[in-house]
């Protein structure tokens, strides 16, 4: 019996045979990933000004971010859901954000203690998940979701000139709350991450 290859199959249309892996929700998603060095090149080339580079690098930023619930749309109204990117999705937002939190904390706006701890827990899940992915699929649950919504509201203020727009103190208001609502999701998604997988459950 021969195995239908990956590649084959629907791309766009609606139906109810195999999706291919080079399905369109599947393609927004690695062109995601692809453009994450540019969104870092233009912070850094910023370099803290604050000017139109960084606004250019803030507006993809959001893009990026906003691309996901695209891609998520499209593959289940037109049900193109495949294991690949079931997979690959969550790992595009954890580069998208991950990117974020380090490009900030090397301008020195953002403390190492939390890109790191950010860091770590999307990695540590990233490497299990990609460990497990020949005997299961593991898709990104609804409190990872909320936490990567989170994060990117987090990071869009950061990454924002919000204190020339609307004043110093407000922006650092808005800064704190987004970066702490942040920053629990982050821990609360992985500890359910864990009890979801962990042995005798899975």
């Amino acid at each position: 019996m021969s195995i239908l290859s990956p590649w084959r199959g629907r791309v766009w249309a609606r139906g109810e045979t195999p999706a291919s892996v080079a399905s369109v929700p599947n393609v927004i998603s690695v062109v995601r990933v692809v453009l994450t060095p540019v969104f870092v090149w233009l912070v850094l080339a910023d370099d803290g000004e604050l000017g139109s580079l960084r606004l250019v690098a803030a507006v993809l930023f959001v893009v990026l971010i906003a691309t996901d619930f695209v891609d998520g749309w499209i593959a289940r109204s037109r049900n193109l859901v495949t294991d690949f990117g079931k997979l690959f999705d969550p790992i595009a937002d954890k580069a998208i954000t991950g990117a974020a939190f380090v490009v900030l904390s090397i301008l020195g706006e953002l403390p190492w203690w939390i890109t790191i701890l950010v860091l770590v827990r999307e990695i540590g899940i990233t490497v299990h998940r990609l460990a497990i992915a020949n005997d299961v699929v593991i898709p990104a649950s609804w409190p990872g979701k909320a936490k990567t919504w989170a994060q990117a509201v987090a990071l869009s203020a950061a990454l924002l000139p919000l204190a020339a727009w609307i004043g110093e103190t407000p922006a650092a208001v808005i800064h704190v709350t987004t970066m702490v609502v942040a920053i629990l999701l982050t821990i609360a998604s992985g500890l359910e991450y864990l009890w979801h997988v962990r042995p005798g459950r899975r």
